[in-house]
């Protein structure tokens, strides 16, 4: 499969071939959902707690005598069925993640470049530099490329590349990450996706 490459003045810059492995699969939504719920989870903080009634601090005295007063038989207010009774089975501290095999997650990435290809969202840009670090001039040159919600991987170790990293931070629509950084769930959140020739490079020795 073959796809323009653009610059960042919205010209075209030849053409790339892309590997079938990596974006000519057919997007399965239960493998993305999975990878997103694996991701996401881990994220969870599992403070969330509650008092048992071996906690709740109340009064130990037996409320009414064992026999003659035509009710239960209850000796402590602390039982979840009385007002600040302690809660049965509540949420404790804990952690929310699970695992899932390095195989299996580099699936998911590959039906997630495949889903933004298959859409039409991906593009393929040059170069990711820019000659400063104005934040004014790279949005103009944005506004005429008309990306809307766009994760952009490509970020690499030069001069021009880190301005062109400083000058996207004030621009809300725009992320910016590395190749070792580009995920599912961020891959899948935004309507565009934006990779560097250098970066499909890599993403095809890593994955195919």
């Amino acid at each position: 499969m073959k796809i323009d490459v653009i610059t960042l003045d919205n010209k075209k810059s030849g053409s790339i071939e892309l590997h079938d492995s990596l974006f000519g699969l057919e997007p399965r939504a239960d493998i993305l959902n999975k990878i997103v719920r694996w991701q996401l989870a881990k994220r969870q903080q599992g403070t969330h707690s509650v008092l048992t009634r071996s906690e709740v601090s109340y009064s130990t005295k037996k409320i009414v005598r064992q026999k003659g007063s035509g009710s239960g038989r209850h000796g402590s207010r602390r039982a979840p069925i009385f007002r600040k009774g302690g809660v049965y089975k509540g949420p404790k501290p804990r952690s929310h993640s699970f695992s899932l095999t390095k195989k299996f997650r580099n699936l998911g990435l590959r039906h997630a470049l495949s889903s933004k290809f298959s859409k039409g969202n991906l593009i393929v840009l040059d170069k990711a530099e820019l000659d400063n670090q104005k934040t004014n001039d790279f949005s103009k040159k944005l506004q005429k490329l008309k990306w809307g919600r766009t994760l952009l991987i490509g970020r690499e170790d030069n001069p021009k590349s880190l301005n062109f990293f400083n000058a996207s931070k004030n621009i809300p629509r725009l992320d910016v990450l590395s190749v070792n950084g580009i995920n599912v769930y961020d891959v899948l959140r935004k309507d565009t996706l934006v990779l560097t020739k250098s970066a499909v490079n890599a993403l095809e020795e890593r994955l195919s």
